[in-house]
């Protein structure tokens, strides 16, 4: 464990407790300070989370003893000595706690259970099938009851990614036109009928928050995730902190339209950015070129291949796309931009387009600090995501802060 110690304490970072703080906050602090120090760098002794926490080793050793009791976190054998007793080594117990993740897509709603290490332990998929408004809703429960039924270990609660404008606060869905929800009180629905802490996320910002969560390394205080897939949505990290903007709306580049028509949008307008490079308008107009195109893998297949119309509809996209980045990071500086979703099949080709439109709209020096990736490809990114806020919220664990 040796140079633990030159690592500042992470009280430090945390959020400021109330001036006046009840005996019960303070614990509850302390308690998060302690798991977030042993989730972020474990295994740590009792001696190292005091260095790392800059609590006493006194208050330490009783937050662990309470934390252990609740299955919280777990012994896991003896570390190396430095002159006297060998150290007993802790950390998070993975499986304390399991968490609901919900990813409420286009085409299905999945689900899954997730520990606290972010190991997906079982999922399920539901067609929409056309589903929407209650409908979409009772699909939402039938998919929790499912992923409840073997359920074992104590639940801390249910996170859910969905698409659309969302009050992650409050838990309403403000608008999802796919659904066809407007003002829909989806997390205290799904609270009242469970009896567990539940929070909501749109599923762009879901994505950034399992990005930053289980897959940065470092974390970066800032960063931008943009998914690409049927749809386009980006997820805004600014100084640790999911930003969601003074409407709930921030990141739905997706309908920002281009000025200059173009085909008619889901949400009622023309020119739209999700109509012009998403996978759906990249297969629509791929299909207009080679009709025995007819979905994402054909489409990635003939742009793979080297056939030349598909070729000029892909890359034209990614240049579109690439000029959207270069607005978000000449009004953003974010150095830290990740790609993820379906057209992360696109490859390198793709990419370096969406790189060199992005790097010739915006300054310079701007672009030069900007790192434009592919994210961590997973099916799983929203349902992780959602497990990522709800850990947050009820543990203090995951983002920067």
């Amino acid at each position: 464990m040796g140079r633990q110690e030159e690592r500042p304490p992470l009280s430090a970072t945390q959020t400021v407790l109330p001036e006046k703080a009840t005996h019960q906050q303070t614990r509850t602090f302390n308690q998060q300070l302690v798991l977030r120090a042993l989730h972020d760098h474990s295994p740590l002794s009792r001696a190292d989370l005091a260095r790392l926490t800059g609590l006493t080793r006194t208050s330490v050793s009783g937050l662990v003893g309470s934390l252990i009791d609740d299955a919280l976190i777990e012994e896991i054998g003896r570390g190396r000595s430095s002159g006297g007793k060998t150290p007993i080594l802790l950390r998070v117990a993975p499986d304390g706690r399991h968490l609901i993740g919900l990813d409420l897509g286009e085409e299905q709603f999945s689900g899954a259970v997730v520990n606290l290490r972010g190991d997906i332990l079982r999922s399920i998929h539901l067609p929409l099938e056309g589903r929407n408004g209650d409908a979409a809703v009772d699909l939402v429960l039938q998919l929790v009851d499912a992923l409840r039924a073997d359920e074992r270990s104590p639940l801390l609660g249910i996170g859910i990614g969905a698409p659309g404008v969302i009050d992650t606060g409050s838990g309403t869905v403000r608008w999802s036109v796919n659904l066809d929800w407007a003002d829909l009180r989806l997390g205290p629905l799904v609270e009242g009928h469970y009896g567990v802490p539940v929070v909501v996320a749109n599923d762009s910002h879901a994505a950034a928050l399992a990005e930053l969560t289980f897959f940065r390394r470092p974390r970066p205080n800032n960063l931008i995730v943009i998914r690409v897939g049927r749809g386009i949505g980006a997820g805004i990290i600014l100084n640790g902190q999911l930003f969601q903007g003074d409407g709930h709306g921030a990141g739905e580049l997706g309908h920002v339209s281009l000025g200059h028509g173009g085909a008619p949008c889901r949400c009622g307008r023309e020119g739209c950015l999700e109509t012009r490079t998403s996978m759906r308008a990249l297969v629509e107009a791929a299909s207009s070129t080679e009709p025995t195109i007819t979905d994402e893998h054909g489409m990635v297949a003939a742009f793979a291949g080297g056939v030349a119309g598909i070729r000029r509809i892909v890359l034209d996209a990614a240049r579109e796309l690439g000029l959207a980045i270069g607005w978000l990071i000449g009004v953003l500086n974010v150095r830290h931009v990740l790609l993820v979703g379906p057209v992360a099949a696109l490859g390198d080709d793709w990419l370096n387009e969406v790189r060199r439109a992005a790097r010739s709209s915006v300054l310079g020096l701007l672009a030069h600090d900007t790192q434009i990736e592919f994210g961590h490809v997973h099916d799983d990114v929203v349902v992780l995501g959602a497990s990522a806020l709800l850990m947050e919220q009820q543990l203090g664990l995951g983002l920067v802060r």
